[in-house]
């Protein structure tokens, strides 16, 4: 009978050039030594929970299912944050309850919620401030193994939800925060194309754009960069159906001076 090897993924804060990322493998493979690790970031901005949820939310739904996501970017390791498993639709993810695993685990569906209290899934010794070694990894290797998602512990209530999860929605306007900017400048907001629609907006749209510090242009909604000129702004719905706001060939964030976690207020133009 053919053995189906689980898949453990890391997402972390930790960087490429400390020993974190190698201690958390070590303790995977010591208990579940089948298992296939595969990173998918360690380059997340230290302690930005808003770039770490966003990226999660891009990359799980495309491993197999039943696949552990294991995310750590814990700026209240040790403190009195919950640590959590959650089972989802198709996949587990493991981490901090801090909003790291919320985008991805609502948007496939959380069928269950786990306080992380079993102490024989966890090492001996517990570290104040390296939960990802000494909690996160050994319960993701556990469950790799085969172990109960009942056994972890008692049910939770539910996940934290950030304050970044949905932008406010109304009648011609969007009320946006940027949750990622990527190496070309292009700003993704945390409004899906399901928030656009309920604004009323489509592709066509022309919308005024407003930043922080009042930096305001105007900029249409359409489906690819080279709908506008180069060098002009565009909104557009990206490949994981996030609105982003870009510039062909140019920075958005540049353009407005923008940073993670700033608001951006979208608002429909009336036709001329």
């Amino acid at each position: 009978m053919r053995v189906v090897k689980k898949i453990i993924t890391l997402m972390t804060d930790f960087g490429y050039r400390d020993h974190y990322v190698a201690a958390m493998k070590a303790v995977i493979l010591s208990i579940a030594p089948e298992a296939v690790v595969v990173d998918i970031s360690h380059g997340i901005p230290k302690q930005d929970v808003r770039v770490a949820a966003y990226v999660l939310k891009c990359a799980y739904k495309y491993f197999p299912a039943g696949t552990i996501h294991v995310a750590v970017v814990d700026p209240g390791v040790g403190t009195a944050r919950r640590a959590v498993a959650v089972k989802t639709k198709h996949y587990y993810f493991v981490g901090p309850d801090n909003g790291v695993l919320a985008l991805a685990a609502l948007e496939d569906g959380v069928e269950e919620v786990r306080l992380i209290q079993n102490p024989r899934l966890m090492r001996e010794q517990l570290s104040f401030t390296f939960h990802g070694r000494d909690i996160f990894a050994p319960v993701a290797a556990h469950l790799a193994r085969g172990c109960a998602f009942e056994e972890v512990g008692p049910p939770a209530g539910g996940l934290v939800v950030p304050r970044f999860a949905r932008p406010l929605v109304e009648p011609a306007r969007l009320e946006c925060e940027v949750l990622y900017i990527d190496d070309f400048g292009n700003v993704v907001l945390n409004a899906t194309h399901d928030d656009v629609a309920a604004a009323g907006l489509g592709y066509g749209s022309r919308c005024r754009v407003v930043a922080k510090g009042g930096a305001t242009l105007e900029a249409p909604l359409v489906p690819a960069y080279g709908y506008v000129g180069e060098g002009e702004p565009l909104l557009l719905i990206n490949s994981e159906n996030q609105l982003e706001l870009a510039v062909n060939k140019g920075s958005a964030a540049g353009a407005l001076g923008l940073s993670i976690g700033d608001k951006v207020l979208i608002s429909l133009l009336e036709e001329r």
